[in-house]
């Protein structure tokens, strides 16, 4: 297959851009990772996020759409640490689901998102990145990022729910579901190259849905 687009999801500490990485590297292809671009709401939303949620996730949305849309037009394979469906499906779910979001912006917010995402070519694949809230919290503390530290372990049982819930339901291409709690790809060559096989596997339809 040539031009291939591929996805690497899950949540806040999983080790997305650590395998974007590896994959790129192993198999030569561009390692696309999340735009950081500032975002001008960002510090009103910690300050009310009631008031700024609908603000700030439609300026990640918008972001995360463009970014979309710029792979597609690429003359290269390339993997994407982060999809645009993780935005709405989960992060900005999980706003809506804690009152930060009201009905009313939640329903705009998903009637912009359902459209564009319509729009929008879907990568060939997806590779869902799953652990337990115990080894997230430890790979968190392992890479030091101080504003990631007041995570709570509710949030993040909280993401993993709705990731699980997204990626049991995601219909728009191929998921392929890798626990990591018993996987370190960083460490033993032998954990990437299983990944790698279930990947080449399921790009050429076969059913491997899930590695443990």
């Amino acid at each position: 297959m040539t031009n291939t687009f591929i996805t690497v999801a899950g949540n806040i500490g999983v080790g997305k851009s650590t395998l974007v990485g590896l994959l790129a590297e192993r198999l030569e292809w561009e390692p696309v990772y999340e735009a950081f671009t500032e975002n001008p709401y960002l510090a009103d939303f910690y300050q009310d996020m009631r008031r700024w949620s609908f603000h700030s996730q439609v300026f990640f949305l918008s972001r995360r759409l463009q970014q979309h849309h710029d792979l597609l037009q690429r003359q290269t394979s390339v993997i994407q640490d982060r999809s645009v469906y993780e935005d709405a499906e989960v992060f900005a779910r999980n706003l809506y689901r804690q009152g930060h979001l009201s009905e009313r912006d939640w329903r705009c917010y998903q009637d912009l998102y359902q459209t564009m995402a319509t729009l929008l070519r879907p990568p060939h694949l997806v590779v869902y990145l799953r652990a337990s809230v115990e080894n997230l919290r430890r790979r968190i503390s392992q890479r030091g990022r101080d504003y990631e530290l007041d995570i709570t372990d509710a949030y993040m049982a909280q993401l993993n729910e709705l990731y699980d819930n997204w990626a049991t339901g995601f219909r728009l291409c191929p998921v392929l579901t890798i626990d990591t709690n018993n996987l370190n790809y960083v460490q033993y060559d032998t954990h990437l190259d299983q990944i790698m096989h279930r990947i080449e596997d399921r790009l050429q339809g076969q059913e491997y849905l899930e590695l443990e």
